[in-house]
């Protein structure tokens, strides 16, 4: 399985520690309060492994996006 690029929507700010723990993963907070985390997720376990993280520290998923990569 080759790498999909996923974005996962979470409510609320994500502290320091947490977004140094997210190495690889882009990190965007929007003027609403939600925070995107986007980055590439190689396989199914990367993906739950991702947000049992978040479920763990009771972060709400609000959604988890699949993004269009270009090719050149």
């Amino acid at each position: 399985m080759t790498a999909q690029t996923v974005e996962v929507v979470v409510r609320g700010r994500l502290g320091p520690d947490l977004i140094a723990a997210l190495d690889g993963f882009t990190v965007d907070t929007d003027e609403q309060g939600l925070t995107s985390v986007v980055g590439a997720i190689p396989d199914q376990a990367k993906l739950l492994g991702l947000l049992a993280l978040f479920d763990g520290l009771h972060i709400e998923v609000v959604s988890v996006n699949p993004v269009e990569t270009q090719t050149r």
